[in-house]
């Protein structure tokens, strides 16, 4: 008999081999139960879950994080994201569930948490920064509603740098990626370098995002509404795929059905791999787009409107990673200096 216990939470992954799995929580964010609803295992599991969340202390963190995910803030973060916050949440649970919240204002309790994150970083730098990040966003909400004296979580500086200062498509990139990809990859591609949209916006996108000249679609990461006007390398390939249409997203399986990330994500690879491109990713070609639209003379403004980026983004990828290392661009302001150079001369 199958039993449905009020607030579990499951999760469905695809593994290496193609196999889907699905892990069972007492909660979003609480412990992982064993076997499967309506297992003996499983019940027990789940009873003696809530019955701790039940008795946990009102002056602890764990009190904290559990109020935390009753918030309309936490209601309405984007699936992916909550689905992140959730494991996150997990290693803070085992860690420090039972901290006084009387003991933050300590200033030990800061160099406590840094050794744990730095603990965590021998594994991995990125993934401490992003556990760490989600500690101290609760710690900030906690703080704002007066439920704390302190965050010692708050500007730990970041232990994570990505490097990708150079690391944009180049035209021999993208020739040599569309010269093997089928036909799904290749459009999956194209949406991604013509509009500069995040992968999981893109995977989603359905075909009533798309009028025959514009795509709008509100970005789950920001809730920012963008309205793109689709160039005719792009409206190409989409109107010729809206004839022969069988999902209700724009980009599709092989199978004709909408894309998993899991699934879109190992296919990509293996198309770069086949393509022999190292070193470039599915969310450089975020970035890539903000550079072309540079290298075209368009203006700050203009590209935040197109990929949804703020202002100030949009300058940070400009200055810091992207263009202070691209010719292209010195070569274009040159040749602009250059015909400004012959107008304003004054003949002999």
């Amino acid at each position: 008999m199958r039993v449905k216990l009020k607030g579990t939470n499951q999760i469905t992954k695809r593994l290496a081999n193609g196999k889907s799995v699905t892990y069972y929580y007492a909660w979003k964010g609480g412990p992982r139960l064993p076997g499967k609803p309506g297992d003996p295992e499983f019940i027990e599991a789940y009873n003696k879950a809530i019955g701790q969340k039940a008795e946990s202390r009102s002056d602890t963190i764990q009190s904290l994080l559990n109020r935390y995910q009753d918030t309309p803030k936490w209601g309405g973060l984007a699936e992916r994201t909550k689905k992140d916050y959730c494991s996150h949440i997990r290693k803070i649970e085992t860690a420090f569930g039972d901290f006084p919240i009387s003991a933050l204002a300590d200033r030990r309790a800061r160099a406590a948490f840094l050794e744990w994150r730095d603990t965590m970083a021998t594994t991995s730098r990125r993934q401490a920064d992003y556990v760490f990040a989600t500690f101290a966003s609760i710690l900030a909400w906690a703080y704002d509603r007066g439920l704390t004296d302190a965050n010692p979580c708050e500007k730990p500086g970041k232990l994570y740098r990505s490097g990708r200062a150079e690391r944009i498509w180049t035209q021999a990139d993208e020739s040599a990626l569309l010269a093997i990809a089928p036909a799904r990859i290749q459009m999956a591609y194209l949406m991604a370098a013509w509009t500069g949209q995040r992968q999981g916006d893109l995977l989603r996108l359905p075909w009533d995002a798309y009028d025959g000249t514009h795509i709008r679609l509100i970005q789950s990461k920001t809730q920012r509404r963008v309205v793109i006007p689709v160039a005719s390398t792009l409206r190409s390939v989409l109107d010729k795929e809206a004839k022969r249409r069988t999902a209700t997203t724009i980009l599709t399986t092989s199978r004709g059905t909408s894309w998993t990330s899991h699934g879109f994500s190992a296919s990509w690879r293996k198309t770069l791999a086949k393509a022999k491109i190292s070193g470039l990713t599915f969310h450089d070609l975020r970035g890539t787009a903000v550079t072309r639209l540079a290298i075209a003379g368009c203006e700050v403004p203009e590209i935040a409107t197109i990929t949804g980026h703020s202002l100030k983004d949009v300058g940070a990828i400009l200055d810091a990673h992207y263009l202070s290392r691209n010719t292209q661009l010195a070569e274009s302001a040159i040749m602009k200096l250059e015909r400004h150079d012959k107008k304003t001369k004054i003949p002999n």
